[in-house]
């Protein structure tokens, strides 16, 4: 195999897996399509742009409970003990920790995207120089196998930005279950975790004024076009955001506007007018539904820090 064909065969075998994924969620009676396909460099920046909007709390809350109690929530690290955060993307709130934490051993950032680890890499390489760094590229919703010389070292986890909402409260589970096989024997775990309020806040959140989570969403249908041959037309597709109370999630929706046929890398789907596209789901908690949630995982919940109006709460869990 030449070297070119090399570099093409890992594109070749992502197109193909993604033309699979969206064959298979635009088959089902309800059509649906995985968020992580949300994540091209478009889609990031839009997801940047998103946690820059007034109506998105999570993330300012988030960062605002980090500062107030990075202290207390890095204490309980063992000296020589090795930070792992669960899809790492920019580290930007890890820098809160390790500003703390002078005493870790390595950091390690996990996440599926090469230049996030990369340029994440540089960048605390300069900032912390005495800070070993260890990422890997893997998908954390997977087993996880960390570089040779973290094995053995006491681990405190960081799964921050309440990513655990887009998963299902039982997928939830068996994921804790997994971070906890990665951090194990004596690991713990620090966790963000978006909590119940005012519906209309939600629906704000993740639908703002300025429309940038509608382009988000709609930017999906625009990554099928370009690299599977879609014919999606935006101009008849729509954002919408709706709360499920008996699930007590927010979802996101493509809204068909019309009776059409897309096509994808060849294959043709209908849709009726009014009919959707789901697209994400994220959970929220009260503070004792995710507690119970960590505990069937086998987590003992321990501290729990939040904000004033009770927007988001961190989380530390110890393997029990």
């Amino acid at each position: 195999m030449s070297e070119a064909t090399q570099r093409s065969a890992p594109r070749a075998q992502h197109a193909d897996a993604f033309a699979a994924c969206v064959w298979e969620g635009l088959s089902r009676p309800r059509k649906s399509l995985p968020c992580r396909f949300f994540y091209d460099a478009k889609g990031s920046a839009l997801f940047e742009e998103i946690t820059q909007q007034p109506e998105y709390y999570p993330t300012k809350t988030e960062v605002a409970i980090l500062h107030a109690h990075a202290e207390q929530i890095v204490d309980g690290a063992p000296d020589e003990a090795v930070l792992v955060e669960f899809g790492s993307g920019s580290s930007i709130k890890t820098e809160l920790l390790l500003q703390r934490a002078r005493r870790l051993y390595a950091y390690a950032p996990i996440d599926i995207s090469q230049s996030a680890l990369r340029d994440a890499t540089i960048r605390l390489s300069t900032r912390f120089p005495g800070l070993k760094i260890r990422p890997t590229l893997a998908d954390f919703s997977h087993p996880i196998e960390l570089p040779p010389d973290l094995a053995g070292r006491p681990k405190l986890g960081f799964f921050p930005g309440s990513t655990i909402g887009n998963f299902s409260p039982a997928d939830a589970t068996e994921l804790l279950r997994a971070m906890r096989g990665t951090l194990s024997p004596d690991g713990r775990l620090i966790i963000g975790v978006d909590l119940k309020k005012d519906v209309r806040r939600l629906i704000q959140a993740y639908d703002d004024a300025n429309g940038v989570t509608a382009q988000f969403n709609l930017n999906l249908l625009v990554r099928i076009n370009r690299e599977l041959g879609g014919t999606f037309d935006l101009q008849t597709f729509r954002h919408a955001a709706i709360y499920e109370p008996r699930e007590g999630r927010i979802e996101m929706h493509l809204v068909s506007l019309i009776d059409q046929d897309v096509w994808v890398k060849g294959r043709k789907f209908r849709f009726r007018a009014g009919e959707t596209i789901h697209t994400e789901n994220a959970y929220k908690y009260t503070i004792e539904e995710f507690s119970n949630i960590a505990r069937s995982a086998g987590w003992t919940p321990l501290r729990v820090w939040t904000d004033d109006e009770r927007l988001f709460s961190v989380h530390e869990l110890v393997a029990a």
